[in-house]
């Protein structure tokens, strides 16, 4: 058997085993890099770790010369999204003060998808996919007029409010933040209204917020029963 076709293909037992080996590296390097994150580590677990982000990258850096090396198209692959996703997950090991990208190997986690055939075989994902084509025009609108609430959120507390905390709403995009977090009605309390203005106009926008929770989880779990229906149907 040849290295392209255990690499390229994972229809056969060498090529599955290949596949399982790197995703178990991935998850290794994402738990190390976790780990590495934690204050007041000892010199022998940096260490460590260390040794183990070396001989991952080592392996991933081996692997994608390999596909590029057995890619049929090598531009093709190198700007596809995992050619993309394999080049960032290695290279800033090899940049000394370079953005810490490590975590991103979780996204490399998808071809372990690709080994269980699960996008193709899986019913689950077809309804998923079906569901969301259902409701696609309804959700662009919403997630347009949510927009346009926002600012309007944005502006109204602005003016209510800019006068009296001018630090905490010094301009519309600072209000931003807080019409995130009231219209979804999350409410951190980092950032909140002092004058009855801005209090009765929170009170409106919170309410309103229940609905633009609402009307979208409302509109998938119709076109997802209605997908289920269908299918038994036919």
């Amino acid at each position: 058997m040849q290295f392209k076709q255990i690499i390229d293909e994972n229809d056969t037992t060498a090529g599955k085993v290949f596949d399982l080996i790197i995703q178990f590296l991935i998850i290794t390097s994402l738990v190390s890099f976790s780990i590495e994150t934690i204050p007041g580590l000892s010199e022998t677990t940096l260490r460590v770790l260390k040794i183990i982000e070396i001989a991952t990258v080592s392996v991933f850096s081996l692997e994608y010369l390999c596909r590029l090396y057995f890619a049929e198209n090598k531009l093709k692959f190198i700007f596809s999204f995992y050619g993309i996703i394999d080049l960032l997950a290695i290279l800033p090991f090899f940049i000394a003060h370079g953005i810490d990208l490590r975590s991103i190997r979780i996204v490399r986690l998808f071809r372990l998808f690709r080994i269980f055939k699960v996008f193709r075989y899986s019913r689950a994902i077809q309804r998923l996919k079906q569901m969301f084509f259902t409701v696609k025009e309804e959700l662009i609108l919403f997630l347009i007029a949510t927009g346009f609430l926002l600012y309007i959120a944005s502006v109204g507390i602005y003016y209510f409010e800019s006068n009296t905390q001018p630090e905490q709403f010094k301009s519309v995009l600072h209000c931003l933040w807080w019409a995130i977090v009231t219209l979804t009605t999350i409410g951190y309390g980092d950032v909140y209204p002092v004058t009855a203005g801005g209090k009765i106009f929170t009170s409106i926008i919170a309410l309103i917020g229940i609905g633009v929770v609402a009307v979208p989880t409302g509109l998938i779990a119709s076109a997802l029963t209605k997908v289920i229906r269908d299918e038994k149907q036919n």
